[in-house]
């Protein structure tokens, strides 16, 4: 086995010293040439003889041949040599000059000037740069389409072979793209493209608003302003994809040219590092628009080192820690180090999965537990709090779709009202240090039944926070969670893979959106800040319309809206508001250290308030029937509302008023 190894070595070692014969033989006739010229024919200070011709030659080409293998120079793929090519390339026949001259004065030969040394090394330097860049010219030219690519294909087999020809074949196929910027990244991107025969994608042209650069070709592909860029140009250059090479744009640059570039029916990219995973070199890569790039803001960035202490060592319970918010809670928190995580869920698929997910990232270096069991089962619920002894505790757990909480009220109010009320009353009972409640922006005068129950879930833990002294009890309220399973973007994609129509409720309608790590990462810190009965809330921008999000996954597929995929309105859904209320209002809000979190000026209920608000809604619970367990939310929650009230007054609501 080590002979054979050993002989590997010796094989790739022998290859990598491979000179190519060709490129040899070119650089030989160059020399030849230029020491004809020089030595020959240009006679200077002295006329020298054949001999000292054929004398010099040979000695300036062993100089320059054993500086150019020392140097590499020979192993170099010049189709694809770069700017340290040629500097190695100077820096090699530089050398040979000075031990050309070095040793010619010390030879008993006839002497020649330093001058004629110097132009001789100087011009054959000159002549070879220029056949390696005209080298590279002719192979990034070459292809079938064209009379003149065909030209250089032509010169390619002659002089180069058949590997050029296969490449060049190869250089050909690929996807043709539009680039949109002409800056650093778009022509790194082109040159990277150009360089790689078997590269996935053709650049055919640049998109960009520097008039110094429209008009102008840069590695041969031509540059177009954003006017220039229209259907006829997609046609004429048989453009497929458009990739974004503009890093530094702004969010709502980059939101103008995402509408302009996907009503042309291409598929639509970005040329950028991956959002979720750095790649292992570092470098860019092209990829597809993420979800989240779709609400093109800069991604909010919450983590704090500082707030992994308060959760180190920690034994965690996550309630709901299967579903979008719960899981990403895992994850976020594993990188904590915390003694033990326990995800407690009905689901158990969910479950399973966040935890194998768990054991790949980090194997037998965390501690994770699985609980299958629903919050509303008191008995239940206290043994895992008895077994485990959490020091944190997060709820996530709640049932969160609105239209299907209004038909089934007295399962809502049981689950997210007495669930959460099991769960407050247990981590008192256990001493557990912290406790974050999940909630959400429709429990902001809320309109329905799911928006009225996470109402009341703040108000209990409000109220427990306001008297209790050993637990820290906090609330975190967020808009609707990009991604998850219960958003419309799973819900759009399916419609457009079934071929449409994609259908929204409203075309007016707007929302507050987050996505998965945000949320996550504005729980964990905003419970590591609280000191008890805060209620969280965090600056999340402008709403989105919720059409627009629907055109933008479209375009996304490579599809026209309205054209390929029709967008329909099916009506508002019950319980369902045309928007959801600003959740930053500086006059009822307080600041945090954090600019973008804030706390809720809202006095905490008295606790016996709290006991007969909760003793009306076990009544309705107890008899079954949504409609009294409706009123009786109404009479608990005393900024419930029907939806026709808050969307007959939508259109001159700031919120609506915002969204441009």
């Amino acid at each position: 086995m080590r002979e054979r190894a050993e002989k590997i070595v010796k094989a790739v070692k022998k290859r990598s010293y491979r000179i190519n014969p060709a490129l040899l033989l070119y650089d030989l006739i160059i020399l030849f040439g230029v020491c004809v010229l020089l030595l020959y024919f240009y006679s200077g200070e002295r006329q020298l003889s054949f001999d000292e011709v054929v004398f010099f030659f040979i000695f300036a080409e062993l100089c320059l041949l054993i500086s150019r293998l020392s140097f590499g120079i020979y192993r170099q793929i010049w189709r694809y040599g770069g700017i340290w090519c040629y500097i190695k390339l100077l820096m090699s026949d530089a050398a040979a000059f000075v031990f050309f001259y070095s040793a010619e004065l010390l030879l008993p030969v006839g002497k020649i000037s330093l001058t004629r040394s110097f132009s001789l090394f100087a011009l054959d330097l000159l002549a070879t740069l220029a056949m390696r860049m005209m080298y590279r010219f002719v192979f990034k030219s070459a292809n079938e389409t064209t009379r003149s690519g065909r030209f250089y294909t032509f010169l390619l087999r002659i002089f180069a072979g058949k590997i050029a020809e296969s490449e060049v074949g190869a250089c050909s196929e690929g996807k043709q793209i539009a680039i949109i910027g002409a800056g650093q990244t778009g022509t790194a991107f082109a040159e990277e493209l150009l360089n790689k025969p078997s590269a996935p994608y053709k650049p055919r042209i640049f998109v960009d608003v520097d008039k110094s650069k429209i008009g102008k070709v840069i590695y041969g592909v031509p540059v177009v302003s954003e006017e220039e860029f229209n259907y006829a140009t997609v046609n004429d250059y048989s453009i497929q994809e458009i990739v974004f090479a503009i890093p530094q744009a702004s969010s709502e640059k980059r939101k103008a040219l995402y509408r302009k570039f996907g009503s042309f029916g291409c598929k639509l990219k970005i040329y950028d590092y991956p959002l979720s995973k750095m790649a292992g070199d570092g470098s860019r890569v092209v990829r597809d628009f993420d979800i989240e790039e779709l609400l093109f803001r800069k991604q909010i960035i919450l983590n704090d080192d500082g707030i992994y202490e308060k959760y180190r060592g920690k034994v965690i319970l996550i309630t709901g820690g299967g579903g979008s918010i719960g899981s990403e809670l895992c994850r976020q928190l594993a990188k904590a180090a915390p003694e033990m995580i326990i995800i407690l869920d009905v689901y158990e698929n969910g479950a399973y999965d966040i935890k194998q997910e768990l054991y790949i990232t980090y194997k037998d270096e965390l501690d994770v537990r699985i609980e299958i069991l629903s919050v509303t089962d008191r008995e239940a619920l206290a043994r895992v709090f008895e077994r485990y002894r959490p020091r944190i505790v997060f709820n996530a757990a709640a049932h969160k779709h609105v239209p299907l909480m209004e038909h089934n009220c007295a399962e809502a109010v049981k689950n997210n009202v007495f669930g959460t009320l099991n769960t407050v009353e247990l981590s008192e009972e256990y001493g557990v240090e912290r406790y974050i409640m999940v909630s959400t922006d429709k429990a902001v005068n809320p309109t329905n039944v799911m928006g009225a129950t996470k109402r009341m879930c703040e108000m209990i833990v409000m109220a427990h926070g306001a008297v209790s002294s050993g637990t820290v009890f906090s609330a975190t309220r967020f808009g609707n969670v990009l991604g998850s399973a219960g958003s419309v973007i799973p819900l759009f994609k399916k419609q457009i893979a079934n071929g449409g129509p994609v259908t929204v409720t409203d075309k007016r309608i707007i929302r507050y959106f987050m996505t998965i790590p945000e949320a996550s990462q504005l729980v964990m810190q905003s419970g590591a800040m609280a000191k008890n009965g805060e209620l969280f809330v965090l600056d999340m921008g402008k709403p989105v319309r919720i059409i627009e999000l629907a055109e933008n996954i479209i375009s996304l597929s490579g599809l026209r809206p309205y054209n390929d995929i029709d967008i329909i309105e099916t009506g508002l859904r019950p319980g369902e508001k045309l928007y959801e209320e600003l959740l930053i209002k500086s006059d009822e809000l307080k600041k945090t250290d954090n600019d973008l979190i804030f706390i809720e000026k809202d006095e905490p209920l008295e606790y016996n308030d709290l006991r007969q608000k909760l003793a009306i809604l076990t009544a309705a619970v107890e008899t079954g029937d949504d409609e009294k367990v409706k009123e009786a939310l109404k009479q608990a929650v005393p900024t419930y509302m029907a939806p026709e009230e808050a969307n007959a007054c939508a259109d001159d609501s700031k919120e609506m008023k915002s969204v441009v």
